[in-house]
């Protein structure tokens, strides 16, 4: 057996462990969440028993987003939490009524954690990061603050709207959103001309709008976060060598409000700048399953849509179907279990995707 063979199935043990922790967790008449408790009955099996291993969680339906949009907040609060007021994160950048996740310390958890994975040249303790992207209620801005905090740093915002931003691509009104994304750059370049900054996070289109306007190390810069919308291998390439000028660190980054943080790879220059991302493991499991089939998992360097299952005590969410599609990647040493790779919107070779800035 190889060294990444049993990294590989010590990390699947830890994961089964984590699995069966969680369920007894929400499951339980002490600890448990009512919308759980109250769905037991109806699942045809009894998960306390039953979810013994992260291979068991294919007998849960596919996680319905909606009741996240619908149902009452208090229906997705721990017997554990009961009492104790919460935080209320909305995602994406949809228009309409947004799903809404509840909670207290996990985005504190997810994003320590991710501050493992960061080098202290890039993103020194004690520095200023910059932040331009969406903040109000996404659980974004105060975890990218947590995350500065944690590294014994502080942080300044931008503020961006992407709703307005694609409510005005998908109306055609391209000026107005080239003279939106021009108020929200001026902003960013009034900043870094005058406070001292050496990290950044931002989308890949501000990123590289704000090149046009400045040298990102020439600012001072040492490390940019960047995440939000695709980025092809051309697109990286293309930021990392001529936008931050192969001075910068570049982390890549695939998050949203229901997973966590996803880390990428490092060895991005020898995959030819192809990203993959690595669920934060055991918080959460990514897997790609087949277009057609949701219950089959496709064939290493296949194409499929992302599942989701999400793994606290705050929140249990198996199964849930993102508007993500990837290529399934193979575990490696530093991170011995499935990756992503080159994560698109779903649909997006078969249909136009208004992505805007975010």
């Amino acid at each position: 057996m190889t060294d990444l063979e049993r990294a590989t199935r010590e990390a699947a043990e830890r994961l089964d462990d984590h699995v069966r922790e969680i369920v007894q967790w929400h499951f339980s008449e002490e600890t448990g969440t009512p919308y759980w408790l109250e769905r037991a009955a109806s699942l045809g099996f009894d998960p306390r028993s039953e979810i013994t291993c992260a291979a068991d969680l294919q007998r849960f339906p596919l996680f319905d987003g909606e009741v996240l949009r619908t149902l009452p907040h208090e229906q997705f609060v721990p017997r554990a939490y009961s009492g104790r007021p919460f935080t209320i994160f909305e995602t994406g950048g949809t228009t309409g009524m947004p799903k809404q996740r509840i909670g207290w310390e996990d985005y504190k958890i997810d994003y320590e954690q991710f501050s493992d994975t960061l080098s202290d040249e890039a993103f020194p303790p004690g520095g200023y990061w910059l932040m331009v992207g969406p903040t109000g209620p996404r659980r974004l801005r105060l975890a990218i603050e947590h995350l500065a905090n944690h590294r014994g740093s502080s942080c300044y915002f931008v503020d961006l709207d992407p709703r307005w931003v694609k409510k005005l691509i998908a109306g055609r009104e391209f000026d107005q959103a080239k003279a939106y994304m021009r108020h929200v750059i001026d902003q960013a370049v009034a900043i870094l001309e005058n406070r001292r900054v050496s990290a950044l996070f931002t989308t890949p289109k501000l990123l590289e709008e704000l090149s046009e306007r400045l040298s990102i190390p020439g600012a001072g810069i040492r490390g940019v976060f960047c995440g939000g919308t695709t980025m092809t291998p051309q697109t990286t390439r293309f930021l990392v060598e001529e936008v931050l000028e192969g001075e910068v660190e570049f982390v890549p980054t695939y998050g949203n409000t229901l997973m966590g943080l996803a880390a990428h790879r490092k060895s991005l220059r020898e995959d030819g700048y192809s990203i993959t991302y690595q669920a934060p493991q055991p918080r959460a499991m990514l897997r790609v399953t087949s277009f057609d089939d949701a219950d089959r998992t496709v064939a290493y360097d296949d194409w499929g849509r992302v599942e989701l299952t999400t793994l606290t005590r705050e929140f249990f969410m198996p199964r849930f179907l993102e508007r993500d599609e990837a290529l399934r990647r193979r575990p490696c040493d530093d991170y011995p279990w499935d990756g992503v790779g080159e994560v698109r919107p779903f649909g997006a070779e078969s249909s136009k995707i208004v992505e805007g800035v975010y």
